[in-house]
């Protein structure tokens, strides 16, 4: 082999591997499809863990915002149950009598007591006594009855409400045109409150405040309830229909389970009741049968003692039945 021929060889042994390690680098850059598999898997894995992490702030975010929405108005609450006033409890009963009004006629009904019991020759101590508990008391206990009335019919007539405005919702309507149609449509006093609601609305207040007036008025579990889901969506979010729907079902099953316990315990009212008329029944029977006997009664200090004694105890057993009988849930 000549020299010429040895060059010759040797340069295309050079040449072959030169294009051999092109080709193996070539082939080294470009990734199998296993490996490009999981490339992309470990890249979404990246992704999912970048997504969950969002996830869960902003789930902390939010359930931290809910918090602080629950405690800001649970010390609203709290704020307006110290101030009650006599107007407030007035609005509560539905009554539009001024605050001098009811003084006035207080005193009046008061004084006119008085006067009767004197023209009966009650003692003067009695005469007084039946005066205060007649101006003072009894007003008061009107105003009382008045608003366990309103709210038991609001109860009643609050759960077709939130229906309508589920309904209303899931129809396309705006909530605020669903407000309208119960302000309009439903039963008083859910008529009254949410037309209240809706004029607060329209002059600017906010959804939050207008909805605290509501449960200034009408201080119950059910409004709170209401104004928690509303303030809530409003501020965070969420499928409204969704909520106020179970918020419905809630306020379905309180009031079956206030039906149960209102046929639970009548038997209970029902001895109550009749155990505190007693006395007072059997006095009266006896003084219209035998008014010579209770002269006494009614003449005599030791008479009038017995009288207030036996009021005071009356009273304090009243009140021990009503707690007994008096369920909370």
């Amino acid at each position: 082999m000549n020299q010429e021929t040895l060059l010759i060889t040797v340069l295309a042994v050079l040449a072959a591997v030169a294009v051999a390690g092109i080709g193996w680098v070539l082939a080294g850059m470009k990734k199998s499809p296993a490996d490009k598999r999981m490339a992309r898997l470990s890249t979404g894995a990246g992704r999912t863990k970048r997504t969950a992490h969002d996830l869960e702030t902003e789930s902390g975010n939010r359930r931290k915002h809910v918090e602080d929405t629950l405690s800001e108005l649970d010390r609203r609450q709290k704020e307006e149950k110290a101030k009650l006033t006599l107007r407030l409890r007035l609005d509560r009963a539905g009554l539009e009598t001024e605050e001098k009004t009811f003084y006035i006629l207080s005193v009046v009904f008061g004084v006119f007591v008085v006067g009767i019991s004197f023209l009966f020759g009650m003692p003067p101590a009695a005469a007084l006594l039946g005066g205060f508990a007649a101006g003072f008391g009894l007003p008061r206990w009107v105003i009382n009855f008045l608003i366990t009335r309103r709210q038991n019919a609001f109860t009643a007539e609050f759960a077709n409400a939130v229906d309508v405005i589920v309904r209303g919702i899931k129809s396309g309507l705006p909530v605020n045109d669903c407000l309208r149609i119960v302000a309009t449509e439903s039963a008083e006093p859910v008529r009254g409150e949410f037309a209240e609601l809706v004029e607060s609305l329209k002059l600017g207040i906010s959804m939050d405040q207008a909805l605290t007036r509501i449960f200034e008025r009408m201080p119950l579990a059910e409004v709170n309830f209401f104004m928690i889901v509303m303030v809530i969506q409003q501020q965070t979010g969420g499928n409204l229909s969704e909520a106020l729907g179970n918020l419905s079902k809630v306020l379905r099953d309180r009031k079956k389970m206030r039906g149960k316990i209102q046929a639970m315990s009548q038997e209970a009212k029902s001895s109550a009741a009749i155990i505190g008329a007693l006395p007072p029944g059997v006095m009266a029977m006896i003084t219209m049968t035998s008014p010579e006997y209770m002269s006494l009664l009614y003449t005599t200090t030791t008479g009038t003692a017995i009288i207030i004694g036996g009021l005071l105890w009356m009273f304090t057993g009243v009140l021990v039945m009503r707690k007994m009988i008096n369920f909370q849930f």
